[in-house]
């Protein structure tokens, strides 16, 4: 898969992390920033993770900050992008099961390394689940393209 990832500055540390743990597993990576602990603004970085997605320069989203929050908010407001902020495993899951999650949002002074680790993992490797599923997503995809019109 090709992966766009951002991260602000409390996300830095574990981006760093998971770049390596990300091209183990065979993906190819866009690093959009940020490049130091240095204090920034997350908007624009999430803004360019979630284009790259929405435009298919990228096939998922990764966006990293303190508790992940803030980025997954921003990373929503671009339209076609649908991210979960997954700080365990069953919530990482049923992202992708149920609502076929385009960027994954995570806290990195929430998260532990090895956990985010794993969380990367499941979130990459669970297919989506469709069916009702389907009907739901379909249901925000028109809400999503009243709002934008």
């Amino acid at each position: 898969m090709r992966i766009a990832i951002g991260a602000d500055h409390a996300g830095f540390a574990l981006k760093e992390r998971l770049l390596p743990t990300l091209a183990r597993l065979g993906h190819t990576v866009d690093d959009l920033g940020t490049d130091s602990d240095a204090s920034v603004d997350y908007p624009p970085i999430c803004f360019a993770v979630a284009r790259a997605v929405v435009e298919g320069r990228a096939d998922r989203g990764i966006v990293l900050g303190g508790s992940g929050q803030g980025e997954q908010i921003a990373a929503n407001k671009i339209a076609g992008i649908r991210a979960a902020l997954c700080n365990d495993l069953y919530t990482a899951r049923l992202s992708r099961e149920h609502n076929d999650a385009n960027v994954l949002a995570m806290g990195a002074r929430i998260v532990a390394f090895e956990l985010a680790d794993a969380i990367l993992q499941v979130w990459l490797t669970t297919a989506f689940q469709g069916g009702r599923h389907q009907r739901r997503l379909d249901q925000i995809s028109a809400q999503e393209k009243r709002c934008n019109t």
